[in-house]
């Protein structure tokens, strides 16, 4: 008699504890949905509501499952339900597999789902067919444009740059010369001229050569005419028929001094002559005032603005 009472507090006792033992399930409100359309699906935990983790949610193997939203935990008495909103946007059978929870560091499997999702029929003898929309482009804005501004400020560094380094270069002498008036470089170029002293140091051929070198490139520049690379009476010869169909008014008395000077010019580079100190100072002279001659004239109107 002890015997059968010991064995039934034993059985009563596995009974019990048995019965306290945590349960996982896993369900769904559906498992066969057309595209796009949900699934709630639910993880339940009864006989425990501390000591549970549940990790995140595994889905198909093919990722074509989606979670659309994971909602709280509800708290029963002795009962956790984690509940879940899943979709599909491909149709095909897809098994969700079975859910491992932690129950104090205890693994517990749920029961796997299979999914079928079914494309949606479409009657296109009722459908209305529409044509093809056109593409639609959106209107620009700063963001479309931010990503070229730092080019766009690089490029603008570099051209100060490159303006910066021009203005700092030395400028050689024919662009100093160039920004020179015509009338007052080849004054200039008589003074230096003057300084050196050429025929005064036995150096009379160098000293034609620059003084008709002076004169011409003033006719060069002033006239547009092309001295530098005349002869003589071709030079005389242009300035002539310039002088004839233009309204620069030129004396004869000018061109006949210039051309004195030029061919006396040519005879000391070209067949030896010397001339005497007196003659070279008068070609000087003449040079001074074929220059001053050749001057343009102001206006009427000129001279009273400056005046």
């Amino acid at each position: 008699m002890r015997y059968y009472l010991l064995y039934s507090i034993l059985l009563t006792g596995l009974a019990s504890f048995s019965q306290q033992l945590p349960e996982v399930r896993a369900k769904a409100d559906t498992t066969k949905i057309r595209i796009g359309e949900q699934i709630n699906y639910q993880i339940t935990i009864e006989n425990a509501d501390k000591g549970v983790i549940f990790p995140e949610l595994e889905l198909d193997s093919l990722n074509r499952i989606e979670i659309v939203e994971s909602l709280p935990i509800d708290t029963l008495k002795e009962k956790l339900i984690k509940k879940y909103v899943l979709t599909s946007f491909d149709s095909g059978q897809y098994v969700l597999p079975q859910q491992r929870i932690s129950i104090w560091s205890q693994q517990y499997l749920t029961d796997s789902l299979v999914i079928d999702v079914a494309t949606v029929a479409v009657d296109t003898t009722k459908q209305a067919m529409f044509p093809i929309k056109a593409i639609q482009r959106e209107p620009y804005t700063f963001q479309d444009f931010k990503k070229y501004l730092w080019w766009l400020i690089a490029a603008l560094l570099l051209i100060a740059l490159i303006l910066y380094l021009r203005s700092r270069r030395k400028r050689t002498p024919e662009e100093i010369a160039a920004a020179i008036p015509p009338y007052q470089l080849a004054l200039q170029r008589l003074t230096e001229l003057d300084a050196k002293q050429l025929w005064q140091r036995n150096k009379v051929k160098q000293y034609y050569v620059e003084l008709t070198d002076i004169v011409r490139t003033y006719i060069e520049r002033e006239l547009s005419i092309p001295a530098l690379e005349s002869t003589t009476d071709e030079l005389i010869e242009t300035m002539t028929d310039f002088n004839t169909s233009s309204s620069l008014n030129i004396q004869n008395g000018t061109i006949n001094k210039l051309n004195g000077l030029l061919k006396d010019a040519d005879l000391v580079k070209f067949a030896k002559f010397k001339p005497l100190e007196n003659e070279i100072e008068l070609h000087r002279q003449d040079a001074r005032k074929v220059i001053d001659e050749l001057k343009p004239k102001l206006s009427v109107e000129e001279n009273e603005v400056v005046e």
